[in-house]
């Protein structure tokens, strides 16, 4: 299994629709595997295939309270229905800010729908089919966005994409090429550096 680099913004396999898989094969399982290494790596709770830039309909995912549905998983050729209405009042910047591992060290907040369906294949060719809700049906929405080329900043509103805007100019992730690696690269979330305050925590008692 391989950590591989992940895609930031300006890159395009990030914006378009990812293709259906046409068959499971050796090569799909070891993209998956690789994509829970890199997921594992960079403490993320979700990744999709396009992420690492690889554009086919494939996302992982890490959530402890995940309902009925694995804690730990992963889909093929998704398809995801909202059963929950989405609100459409300001989110909330304290309880609804989301991330993305693709426009590290930001986020923002977004309303989702809180009750989700998701069905698909794994890579044993057996069918998926379970329902979500709260965070967990935050989540599903976020990875399945990826494979239609969407990331969560494309859907803030006004205020808040005015402030992503600026965020963007900055860092000029308007241009394809920029990755980081897990593992490797800083944490762009400052993970590392909340270990680190832990570490020095236990060595203290």
């Amino acid at each position: 299994m391989t950590i591989r680099p992940i895609t930031i913004h300006g890159e395009p396999v990030l914006h378009r629709r990812a293709a259906e898989v046409t068959q499971i094969d050796d090569e799909i399982r070891a993209l998956v595997a690789d994509m829970f290494e890199t997921q594992d790596a960079a403490r993320g709770v979700g990744l999709a295939a396009p992420q690492v830039g690889v554009g086919l309909r494939i996302f992982t995912w890490t959530f402890e309270d995940s309902g009925d549905a694995p804690a730990r998983g992963h889909v093929i050729n998704p398809v995801l229905t909202r059963i929950g209405k989405t609100s459409q009042e300001d989110p909330d910047p304290d309880e609804e800010a989301e991330g993305c591992l693709s426009v590290p060290g930001y986020s923002f907040p977004l309303k989702r729908s809180d009750h989700v369906r998701l069905t698909g294949l794994d890579v044993d060719g057996n069918e998926i089919d379970f329902e979500g809700t709260g965070w967990f049906a935050r989540v599903m929405q976020h990875e399945y966005d990826h494979l239609d080329g969407y990331l969560y900043i494309n859907r803030l509103n006004g205020k808040w994409t005015r402030r992503w805007k600026k965020s963007l100019r900055r860092e000029g992730w308007t241009v394809p090429g920029n990755t980081w690696l897990p593992g490797v690269d800083p944490d762009p979330f400052g993970h590392d550096h909340a270990d680190d305050l832990e570490h020095h925590h236990h060595e203290d008692h």
